[in-house]
C-alpha cells in the first residue's frame, strides 16, 4: 500500500454534535493529539517517502488552536502540503475570522469549511460564510463540505440528483442511529460493493489521537505508536485482511454472510450495513474495529 496523504484527526471533540458525523464528534468526546504525537506522525509520514500531504481535521481542530497552528507550521517545515477542515464556528465576524486565519496564510494549500443544515442554526451558517469570506481575502484556496438531507425520506431517488456542491449522507457513525428512519431501506443482499473507499490502494488514510491508521473510519490497519507506518503499509494485504477481504469479495453483504451476522430488516446504504456488521464483530476483532470513539462509545 502506497500512501500520498495522511488525514490527522487532531481531536474527536467538536463544539457540535451533528446527526451525520462519521466519528461521533461532540463536546463529550475524548481523544486529542499533543505536539509530541503530531511530530511522531509527521516523522512517520516522512519515512514512507511517498506521503506528501497532511490534512488536519477532527472533530473540530480549531478547538485546539495553538496546537493546530504549531502542527501546521511543523508540517510545512517538513515539506508537506497542508490543508484544514473546519466548521468555522470561530468566524463570528469577517474581521474576527481574518485574525483566526491570518497565521495560516501562506502555509496551507486549502481550507475546507462544512456548511450545511446538519451543522445547525442560522448563526452557524453566518459563521461559515464569514470564514469563507476571510479565506478569500487572505488568498487561501477554499473548499466546502455540504451534505444533503435525505429528501422525502428517500435517499435512493436523491442519488445522482443532489444539488450542485452537495453529497449524500453516508449512514455510518451517528448517522446510522439518527438518520436511518428518514430514508427508504433496501434488502441487505443488494450491497455487494464498497462504493466509497478504495480498499486496495486508498491513497490516504486517517490517523487518530490513539495512533490508529484507519482505511475507513473504524477499520484500523494498525497502530503507528506500536508499529511504524511504513511497516503498516508493507504488511497490509487487502485480500487477506479479515475485514477488507470480505468487503472486496462482495461488499458489506459478503462481510455479513462470511461471519454469519444476522441481518434484520433493510439498510439505508452499503455504509449502514457495513457499520452494523462491524459493530457486531468488534468483540472478535478488537484491535481492528477500533477505537470506541468511532462506534459511539463514550468514556464514563
Amino acid at each position: 500500500m502506497i500512501l500520498s496523504g495522511l488525514h490527522l484527526l487532531l481531536t474527536y471533540q467538536c463544539n457540535l454534535e451533528c446527526d451525520h458525523c462519521f466519528v461521533w464528534g461532540s463536546p463529550w468526546q475524548s481523544g486529542t493529539m499533543n505536539l509530541q504525537t503530531i511530530r511522531h506522525i509527521l516523522q512517520q509520514g516522512k519515512e514512507t517517502a511517498s506521503v506528501n500531504s497532511i490534512y488536519f481535521e477532527g472533530g473540530e481542530p480549531f478547538l485546539y488552536y495553538p496546537i493546530l497552528l504549531k502542527g501546521v507550521q511543523e508540517a510545512v517545515s517538513a515539506g508537506f502540503q497542508v490543508g484544514l477542515v473546519t466548521n468555522g464556528y470561530w468566524a463570528s465576524e469577517v474581521e474576527d475570522a481574518l485574525e483566526w486565519l491570518r497565521p495560516f496564510s501562506g502555509l496551507i494549500g486549502d481550507i475546507s469549511i462544512s456548511c450545511d443544515s446538519f451543522h445547525g442554526t442560522d448563526k452557524l451558517d453566518h459563521q461559515s460564510k464569514n470564514a469563507i469570506a476571510a479565506a478569500k481575502k487572505l488568498g487561501i484556496p477554499i473548499g466546502t463540505i455540504s451534505i444533503a438531507h435525505p429528501e422525502n425520506g428517500d435517499a435512493v431517488s436523491a442519488f445522482g440528483q443532489l444539488p450542485i456542491g452537495k453529497t449524500g449522507v453516508m449512514y455510518r457513525g451517528r448517522a446510522a442511529e439518527k438518520l436511518v428512519d428518514k430514508t427508504n431501506l433496501t434488502n441487505w443482499e443488494e450491497f455487494t460493493t464498497c462504493p466509497y473507499e478504495d480498499l486496495r490502494e486508498p491513497g490516504r488514510v486517517h490517523v487518530d489521537p490513539c495512533g490508529h491508521v484507519h482505511i475507513c473510519q473504524g477499520i484500523s490497519l494498525g497502530n503507528l505508536f506500536q508499529v511504524p507506518l511504513i511497516e503498516v503499509c508493507a504488511r497490509y494485504n487487502p485480500e487477506l485482511h479479515p475485514i477488507t477481504g470480505p468487503l472486496l469479495r462482495g461488499g458489506p453483504a459478503e462481510l455479513a454472510r462470511y461471519y454469519g451476522i444476522v441481518r434484520e430488516g433493510g439498510f439505508a446504504d452499503a455504509c449502514h450495513l457495513c457499520y452494523e456488521v462491524r459493530r457486531k464483530l468488534r468483540i472478535r476483532f478488537p484491535d481492528i474495529l477500533t477505537p470506541d470513539q468511532m462506534y459511539g462509545v463514550m468514556e464514563s
